[in-house]
């Protein structure tokens, strides 16, 4: 068990690993919708990449979630199969966003022996789901051409 400051090491000493060996910008958060960005999670149980679609407004919230939902077979077929889709996902802090992701069971941040493992399905998926987000992007933001 790690004290505050060495799970806070740990967590540093994996970026910057993960950013040295994949030395490029990612769009997380720069997808220029309010909200609506990519994200990685890795903790001791599994590595996690994300879109989190995080509106406040419920409607605005549903409409790219269903966006991206109508995009399913393509987004699967041609991008990532496997995805999980959770239109109403709670976070630890309670609250609800809708989040669509890939999941990698059996990781563990503490062993740097798994790490390498994880930098690559993180790179992998980030880039798969980048490509998709810049091909559909268009049809993504635009609020006025519903599902």
């Amino acid at each position: 068990m790690y004290s505050k400051q060495q799970n806070q090491q740990l967590k540093q000493r994996f970026w910057i690993a993960f950013a040295t060996q994949y030395p490029r910008k990612w769009l997380l958060y720069n997808t220029k919708i309010k909200d609506f960005s990519f994200k990685f999670f890795v903790d001791n149980k599994m590595a996690q990449v994300s879109i989190d679609i995080e509106q406040h407004d419920q409607n605005l919230r549903t409409i790219y979630f269903q966006k991206i939902e109508s995009l399913k077979t393509i987004l699967e077929n041609d991008f990532i199969a496997n995805l999980v889709y959770d239109q109403f996902y709670t976070l630890e802090s309670g609250k609800t966003i809708s989040r669509i992701w890939i999941q990698k069971d059996n990781t563990n941040i503490g062993n740097e022996n798994n790490w390498q493992e994880i930098f690559d399905f993180f790179s992998k998926n980030m880039d798969l789901f980048e490509r998709f987000f810049y091909e559909y992007e268009d049809y993504i933001r635009d609020l006025e051409t519903n599902v």
